[in-house]
């Protein structure tokens, strides 16, 4: 790493600092300089006049021209030609938590005085402030504290980091571990044998990456009470031996019979998961999360971190509809549209289906591996439908988690019998959650719904190696199939549904643009039709993110009277993602600012 000595006044006081230098693709170089004053022969701001924060000497892309067409052609006044993306801007001034100014380093000096916070970024990419439209983030707190699977191959390396993790813990005390893929585990799940001979002395529960599967231990079992007697639930099943005793895995619905038994976070120490997932976000360059099913004990988190003014990013919260005490206490609240305070309450988040992976999202016909299973869906899963729909008419978004192409075929039947009712509804830009698998015959009516396909591109590069084989050659055309919603005029947000996906925006946008996993394969891409334009990719995470959350007059674009949300990234994913879109996995966040407050600064 190179350093660079500045000196500079702010205050009136002279003010030190080494400020690193980053040499990224270009070749360029970045400092992000927490303290400066303008050049010898320029007029300070006055202090009413001075921004908090200035940006300078950056390549600025601030999105606030046309949406590209539906095959991803950028619009006529995008800053697009023949060589490529050019930023269309170079500096940016933020005060009192808004931008007041876009445009060149040389015209920002006049926002600059003794107290501004100069960001001289010497050629790094400044982008509208990222936005993860689909989280659990309390989760990814948690697996700081427990044993974390994802990636983990085999029942065999699960078992050895939970008998490391039992070596230093006390005797009865819970394991708790999360991240194995259920999709990928599917035709070979575990039982509790082999977890219980080398752990038996400690309850273990494992969740799965998507968390529609949970694995224990004998102990684990027998404090949750669930026996050879025990019946599966609806919308769940309990896998069991050739004799009918449990096996150690529980799917679906009946993963909470398990977990249920897990002693329960003390309501600080669950704060503390969501204080440190939102951190870790803000780390990662993201200035908003919209959390999907956030039930009494994360509301009360969140409340608490709001009202503390300890919320380090905008948070749109999803109540959870399997909380119909919350969702109706809300109900009588009304939505929350969060302009002026770091949280918004004004969506719902349903379960219509279960997870492709471990066959329970409801499918038209019969699973290709699974002759005479169709998956379950509804009222067998827990859909409470009169809820929702009270929730729709009081003027609440939901978001309708449908993975199947039944789920989703049903989902949109639900959703058009309520707008049916009432008209007024249709504005709160309804969203199905996932949209995975799509009968070709429902693209075309998301658009007349005004329904928002809510997709995860990291979904489609994880689930590829096993997707196929559940729905065939056929159906799997209508799968994670962005291009073909486009093209039928629905709009599209992206995300991770992090801790279930890893939330790296640079993975998320090279899936979205390539079509390929971080190893590159496949090298022409996955059903590469369905590809997403640089462009695209990045309004998925920022301008179409904003209008999921009815902020598109707030955020999603860099312009004077927007809220004061950036990122800065030591790569520009446009022009890169165009000339060499596997250089992506490389990139790098910088700086995170949040209402005009740098809340991460990249030191290294």
């Amino acid at each position: 790493m190179m350093m660079r000595h500045v000196e500079s006044t702010r205050g009136g006081r002279p003010c030190h600092a080494l400020v690193p230098l980053f040499l990224f693709t270009a070749g360029l170089l970045m400092a992000l300089a927490g303290c400066a004053a303008p050049e010898e022969g320029t007029n300070a701001a006055t202090s009413s006049e001075a921004a908090d924060v200035v940006i300078t000497q950056g390549r600025v892309y601030t999105f606030s021209w046309g949406e590209p067409a539906a095959d991803g052609t950028p619009a006529a006044d995008a800053p697009h030609d023949a060589n490529g993306w050019q930023p269309d801007a170079e500096a940016v001034a933020i005060r009192d938590g808004e931008i007041v100014f876009v445009g060149s380093s040389e015209d920002v000096k006049a926002y600059i005085g003794d107290g501004t916070e100069l960001l001289d970024v010497g050629g790094a990419t400044v982008l509208p402030g990222l936005v993860d439209s689909h989280t659990h983030v309390a989760g990814l707190g948690e697996l700081a504290v427990q044993v974390n699977l994802i990636g983990i191959a085999d029942e065999v390396q699960a078992v050895a980091k939970v008998v490391e993790r039992a070596a230093s813990t006390p005797d009865g005390e819970w394991i708790l571990g999360r991240g194995w893929d259920e999709g990928a585990w599917a035709n070979r799940y575990p039982t509790m044998e082999l977890l219980s001979r080398q752990v038996p002395n400690h309850p273990v529960v494992l969740e799965s990456l998507h968390g529609f599967a949970v694995w224990g231990n004998r102990l684990a079992f027998d404090k949750a009470g669930i026996t050879r007697d025990t019946p599966d639930p609806d919308g769940g099943e309990i896998l069991r031996d050739a004799s009918g005793e449990p096996s150690g895995i529980v799917l679906n619905r009946a993963g909470s019979l398990l977990t249920a038994a897990v002693p329960e976070a003390t309501a600080d120490q669950f704060k503390g998961y969501v204080l440190a997932g939102l951190r870790r976000m803000a780390q990662d360059g993201y200035v908003a999360v919209h959390e999907a099913g956030s039930a009494s004990h994360h509301m009360a988190a969140l409340e608490a971190l709001e009202q503390a003014g300890e919320l380090p990013i905008r948070v749109y919260a999803m109540l959870s509809a399997r909380d119909a005490e919350l969702c109706r206490t809300w109900l009588a609240k009304g939505p929350q549209a969060g302009i002026d305070s770091h949280l918004a309450v004004r969506s719902v988040k349903a379960y219509y289906d279960a997870a492709l992976g471990s066959r329970g999202a409801r499918l038209l016909a019969d699973y290709s591996d699974t002759p005479g299973h169709r998956g379950t869906s509804g009222d067998d899963y827990g859909f409470d439908e009169e809820l929702v729909a009270d929730m729709m008419r009081g003027g609440f978004q939901v978001g309708i988690h449908a993975i199947g192409d039944a789920g989703n075929r049903e989902t949109l039947d639900f959703i058009e019998g309520v707008l049916a009712e009432d008209s007024t509804a249709k504005s709160h830009r309804h969203r199905i959650e996932h949209a995975q698998v799509i009968h070709p015959d429902d693209f075309q009516r998301f658009a007349p719904l005004e329904v928002i396909a809510s997709m995860e591109p990291p979904h489609a590069v994880e689930d590829m190696t096993w997707a196929e084989d559940r729905v065939g050659a056929e159906r799997i055309r209508g799968a994670y199939a962005w291009r073909t919603l486009r093209q039928a005029g629905a709009r599209l947000t992206f995300n991770s549904d992090l801790s279930g996906s890893d939330h790296n925006i640079f993975y998320g946008l090279h899936a979205a643009i390539t079509r390929r996993d971080k190893q590159q394969q496949p090298a022409a891409g996955w059903y590469p039709e369905q590809t997403m334009t640089p462009e695209e990719a990045l309004r998925g995470y920022t301008s179409w993110s904003a209008y999921a959350a009815h902020w598109e007059n707030h955020t999603g674009v860099l312009a004077p009277g927007r809220w004061g949300d950036v990122t800065i990234m030591d790569i520009d994913p446009l022009s890169l993602g165009e000339a060499n879109p596997g250089s992506l996995l490389g990139g790098k966040i910088l700086a995170t600012i949040v209402a005009g407050k740098v809340v991460y600064r990249n030191e290294h």
